[in-house]
């Protein structure tokens, strides 16, 4: 019994020596884990971030993103959209996908490379900030912009501004409007998916415009110089590229037609092969986030979440009248859509 006794009182010692020296030393137990847990959670390391976006978006995007999580180093590879899948594709093949975040090209796109199995389900804490109809309801991509194809006019041979896309299949307009090709832009062959599938379009608007002898031009930039210099009068166009050269001084105005407009949302995502899924749901958060989000309206671009301001000359996303198609069923008929396009404008 002694013995005992003896033993336990060398335990309790013991135990009040350690408590003494965490207490000395001004530690906490359950502090000391909260903060371990802290450290481990914080992002950091090397992020590979795979964009369309131009050069000098992506520089924008990702120093203000350093300025709240300076401790992750991104790398970025920018291309085009069909340079950047491949990339992906063939890293996937691989077994090697180096890419962490995606952001680019539209909804069909990323529904391309869910299907895939190439995406991961992220339940950004900003998402319930961005519309259903523009993200993934699975939280595999979320839109992060609005770029909406728009009607432009030469101001010095259009006197008064239409209101109706029908415009460019009255006949009075014959000759003298141009659009992008669906089988050259991304974003032209999203609109003609949208415009096909609405009940006072479809394939019939197309034929009109064929008709009417529209110009299909390889991408916007040859819209906008096309209508800027006078050749046409009227341009399909996106709505930042031709409010930015009104605002340069180019005599040329445009119009959100009052059936509305298709958007295209240029997505970001998450890859399932992330080696940082930290530094990447950081880096989506903050895509999404408003902070995020005014420094896409500092580049030109609507903001996709409500309430923060677009850039001068565009409307908000509460003011725009979206119309839109099933992009499951977009990313499955593309391929045939442009055919179909390319039929009826070449008249076979």
């Amino acid at each position: 019994m002694k013995s005992m006794l003896g033993k336990k009182a060398v335990l309790l010692l013991t135990v009040s020596g350690v408590a003494v020296s965490l207490v000395a030393c001004g530690a906490n137990p359950t502090t000391q884990s909260k903060d371990s847990a802290s450290a481990a959670s914080e992002p950091s390391g090397t992020l590979h971030f795979y964009t369309s976006q131009p050069d000098a978006d992506a520089a924008a995007l990702v120093k203000a993103f350093n300025k709240k999580y300076p401790n992750v180093k991104v790398e970025t590879f920018r291309s085009g959209t069909e340079e950047v899948v491949s990339k992906l594709l063939a890293e996937s093949k691989a077994n090697n996908v180096q890419a962490d975040v995606l952001l680019m090209a539209d909804a069909p796109t990323f529904v391309r490379l869910k299907k895939q199995g190439l995406l991961m389900s992220y339940k950004s804490k900003e998402g319930s900030g961005i519309p259903a109809n523009l993200k993934d309801p699975g939280g595999d991509y979320y839109g992060t912009k609005i770029m909406a194809t728009v009607l432009m006019v030469n101001t010095n041979d259009v006197k008064s501004l239409p209101s109706s896309w029908k415009v460019l299949t009255d006949p009075k307009t014959s000759g003298k409007s141009i659009m992008p090709s669906p089988l050259y832009s991304g974003a032209a062959a999203y609109n003609v998916g949208v415009f096909s599938r609405q009940s006072d379009f479809g394939w019939d608007f197309f034929k009109q415009l064929a008709n009417n002898k529209v110009t299909v031009s390889k991408g916007n930039g040859s819209v906008l110089k096309s209508v800027a210099s006078g050749e046409k009068d009227y341009g399909m166009i996106v709505d930042f590229m031709a409010a930015k050269a009104k605002k340069q001084g180019s005599p040329v105005d445009f119009v959100y037609p009052s059936e509305g407009v298709p958007v295209i949302t240029e997505p970001v995502a998450i890859t399932k092969a992330t080696k940082n899924p930290i530094a990447a749901k950081a880096f989506e958060d903050f895509i999404l986030s408003s902070a995020g989000q005014k420094v896409e309206a500092s580049r030109g671009y609507t903001p996709i979440r409500q309430g923060i301001k677009a850039p001068e000359g565009l409307k908000t996303i509460d003011q725009i009248k979206i119309i839109s198609a099933n992009p499951d069923q977009l990313e499955t008929t593309r391929e045939a859509d442009k055919k179909k396009f390319g039929e009826i404008i070449s008249g076979k």
